[in-house]
């Protein structure tokens, strides 16, 4: 596959004192670059709510029953033994 970038100048330059660096010519350098990125990319992000209820299934009911009601308006009590704030 043959692939055209139109680089601003001041890329192009940058991508040629990198590669002269490395010893290489500017398309050898972009190319090594796409590859390590490539190999690199990271699966495709979740929402946060769907990694949490992934976590969160495996925990059995009874436990759920345990926490405390009020420990989202009360978590420096539980964290950190603050004060309760509403007693």
């Amino acid at each position: 596959m043959s692939l055209t970038i139109e680089l601003p100048e001041e890329q192009e330059a940058a991508l040629k004192v990198r590669a002269r660096a490395q010893g290489v010519s500017a398309e050898e350098y972009a190319r090594r670059i796409l590859d390590r990125d490539l190999k690199s990319a990271d699966p495709p992000r979740r929402h946060i709510s769907d990694v949490i209820r992934e976590i969160m299934s495996d925990v059995p009911a009874e436990v759920f029953e345990r926490l405390p009601r009020d420990g989202a308006s009360e978590h420096d009590h539980y964290i950190y033994g603050s004060p309760k704030k509403n007693q």
